[in-house]
């Protein structure tokens, strides 16, 4: 144990002015967001502060690992036992919880390992909205509130008279992440400094950090204790691999006394924080910070205007548009330095480096979004990718503090790079951009590339070291979807010979397609369709999903999958099928297939655009009771209130479009499905300066059905509406009824 002693000064800090906390927009789109939910059930999101796609993530831990605790929260807990400043958004995967603080008043509680050092909490001593957390520590009677800028978590804690102290705990991690080094220094009385780099989810992980305190410690308690690690499982040797430091920072304080930290994070250095530190958090001031955080919420949130009686609903839908705004996340320091994927420091110009893309997920409906939304920061997205591939050899699977962590399938970053692109957004390098799309996928060597190239599908049955989940099947069609978005990429570029390559390899969705069963089913390398086979099953050779589920993972080709089955009839009968079918066991059902609808899983990606397909089927109406139906019952405004996953926003932006009433079934097509509006009136405010309206007369829970739509005055012709249409700022207008309506398109 290290002591080190520091006499309170007079000179202490002079304190500024406090900003006002009273809200001067009493209506405001960030209060009327409700991060709790999605904190209970599957959707692991957590309910702390955050910037929009801010490298801060600040929010309590209930100190417990476990999947209700991926995002280190789970509302039906009632310990909290630390405020870390990393977390990940409704995924599957337990990582992050950096740079944990905990006040407390001595002597403290402890229990034993996991929790440790904690406190009780109640939630009526506990609110949130966007970018604002607050709770009561009941055990220390000390109010805890998080706010935050971009690169740095600002907290603010309210002691009661007592011999108080703050705990910054390195050693601590949940879940799959490991502390391998750390390290903490005191830079003076009110500043600290160091670093936690550890292995999990995100290999080799580096995060670095300066702390400053409104008001000076008057001791410090560091504790180090060296890591071992087993290196020979027969003698059990160990060896030393870093050291754990705990610290404890002491005051004395009177009733109503408050400490506020300031802490930045950087993926380069200690310096790097420092320099995060000055640029966005220079003085002690919670409310600047908070009032700040605020009206960021309000800017990105207010894109999105909606007119409606409905106070659940309103919160729903703004909860959802926040949540889509949580990831990616800025992964860079205030001057561009970035840690890249090639564990070197790189310098962005003029550009923002952005990380935590959960790929699989957010191509489908977050990424088509944000191009909406915010094509400036779509731009730097592929600035992003693009300079992933060149410091790894290909483009972004599941990548997070410079690390690919390979999780799930398919190469997702090249839809978003083609959507970008076919929609004229951002000033990339299209080049390059195409380069590192076709080198990504002709990585023979990766996940049966090779194989599906060679043979026009993944075997079942041949391994390879990317090959511990399987999956062939999905593969398979994750891959045919890729390759014709590198198609129609390539042809508008006018690259002729990849187009026609890849436009070919698109097709191949047709050779797991096995007409004796009307499923896609997991082909063996000699050809054979995999025997025994049942749709309902749950198997390796399937990404989180059945064959139910899967079978319409064609988006790029619904005519050709429509011909496959044997016509638009026999089309709309088995998707009937798909929402009727109810498995016969729920028992065995697997934790990813929730928000169940027959054979449709709501709660996992696979199955978002499904139900848009009625569409195609002739059968609108269809699409519009079942879109409504999700919206009315897979969505609610209380903790447990998302049917599955958030997965870093993709959730919650199928929810933003079809709540406006279209969805992007192809992401690339620039194309969005007519659905069913929620809302008598909504407003997008497009980057170009203009606005599209939607306007829904006669709209309510019973009346869902689309009657009639017309676009700026016109009657609309098609079942879509198109990308260019939306933003050359069009009204589209809906009359709406009880009953089903006409279809008004020509197919």
């Amino acid at each position: 144990m290290k002591y080190v002693n520091y006499m309170v000064c007079a000179s202490l800090l002079v304190t500024l002015g406090c900003a006002s906390k009273k809200d001067t927009q009493h209506d405001s789109y960030a209060k009327s967001v409700n991060p709790f939910i999605g904190t209970d059930f599957t959707g692991n999101t957590y309910p702390g502060a955050q910037a929009p796609f801010g490298m801060i993530q600040l929010s309590p831990d209930n100190g417990l690992p476990g999947w209700d605790r991926i995002s280190g929260y789970f509302y039906p807990d009632s310990t909290i036992a630390g405020f870390s400043h990393t977390h990940l958004s409704g995924t599957g995967a337990g990582d992050l919880y950096d740079i944990s603080f905990m006040p407390v008043t001595l002597p403290y509680k402890e229990a034993e390992a996991p929790l440790g050092i904690h406190s009780k909490f109640t939630h009526s001593d506990e609110q949130a909205h966007a970018g604002y957390y607050q709770v009561k520590l009941t055990d220390y009677d000390i109010n805890v509130e998080l706010t935050a800028t971009p690169r740095c978590g600002i907290q603010r804690y309210t002691f009661p008279e007592a011999d108080a102290a703050v705990l910054l705990d390195l050693k601590k991690a949940m879940n799959w992440d490991a502390t391998v080094d750390s390290h903490i220094e005191v830079v003076d009385s009110v500043t600290i400094r160091g670093y936690r780099f550890s292995e999990g989810w995100a290999r080799g992980q580096r995060v670095y950090f300066e702390t400053r305190f409104s008001k000076p410690f008057t001791a410090v308690h560091l504790d180090s204790t060296a890591i071992l690690s087993v290196t020979d499982t027969l003698t059990k040797a160990t060896k030393r691999t870093g050291t754990a430091f705990k610290a404890r920072f002491d005051f004395k304080t009177a009733k109503g006394d408050q400490v506020t930290l300031s802490t930045a994070l950087s993926g380069v250095s200690m310096e790097g924080a420092s320099n995060n530190l000055k640029a966005e958090a220079p003085k002690d001031d919670f409310d600047y910070y908070l009032a700040q955080a605020e009206k960021n919420w309000n800017d990105e949130l207010g894109k999105i205007a909606i007119q409606t009686a409905d106070k659940d609903t309103k919160v729903k839908f703004y909860t959802a548009l926040y949540h889509s705004m949580l990831a990616p996340t800025i992964f860079g320091d205030v001057d561009g330095s970035y840690f890249g994927a090639d564990r070197k420091i790189h310098k962005a110009e003029n550009w923002t480096n952005y990380s935590t893309f959960s790929l699989w997920d957010t191509y489908r409906a977050s990424h088509p979004l944000f191009t909406i939304t915010d094509p400036d920061r779509v731009n730097d997205m592929i600035k992003s990718f693009i300079a992933f591939y060149e410091q790894h050899g290909r483009l972004p699977v599941w990548n997070i503090y410079g690390s690919e962590t390979d999780m799930m399938i398919g190469h997702h970053a090249i839809p978003v790079i083609a959507d970008a692109y076919l929609k004229g957004i951002g000033d990339f390098d299209v080049n390059k951009a195409l380069e590192a799309c076709v080198a990504s996928a002709n990585t023979d060597a990766y996940r049966g590339v090779g194989l599906y190239k060679k043979l026009g599908y993944v075997p079942y049955d041949v391994a390879d070291k990317y090959n511990a989940e399987n999956w062939s099947l999905s593969r398979t069609l994750e891959y045919a979807f890729d390759d014709h978005c590198i198609a129609v990429m390539a042809s508008k570029m006018g690259k002729k010979d990849i187009a026609a390559t890849f436009l070919a390899r698109s097709k191949n969705y047709k050779n797991v397609y096995n007409p004796a069963t009307s499923f896609m089913q997991p082909r063996h390398s000699n050809g054979q369709f995999i025997s025994p086979f049942d749709p309902e099953d749950y198997s390796e050779h399937i990404c989180e999903s059945n064959a139910w589920q899967y079978f319409w993972s064609v988006q790029h080709d619904i005519p050709g999958l429509i011909n496959l089955v044997g016509g638009e009839e026999r089309f709309g009968q088995k998707l009937d099928s798909m929402f009727t079918l109810h498995p016969s066991d729920t028992t065995k059902l697997p934790i990813f297939s929730t928000g169940m609808i027959g054979q449709y899983a709501h709660g996992n990606e696979p199955s978002h655009h499904a139900l848009y397909l009625f569409n195609a089927a002739g059968q609108p109406w269809k699409t519009q009771q079942y879109a409504a139906e999700v919206m009315e019952k897979l969505y609610l405004n209380t903790p447990s209130g998302l049917s599955g996953n958030e997965d870093c926003g993709q959730m919650s932006a199928w929810y933003v479009f079809s709540a406006l009433g279209f969805y992007p079934v192809d992401p690339v097509s620039g194309h969005y499905e007519i659905g069913t509006p929620l809302f008598d009136h909504s407003e997008i405010m497009l980057a170009n300066g203009k606005k599209f309206t939607v306007k829904a007369n006669h709209v309510s829970k019973e009346n869902i059905y689309i009657q009639s739509v017309s676009i700026d005055g016109k009657p609309l012709e098609t079942s879509y509406i198109t990308h260019q249409q939306l933003m050359s700022g069009v009204a589209l207008v809906f009359e709406m009824g009880n009953k089903p309506g006409p279809v008004w398109y020509k197919k």
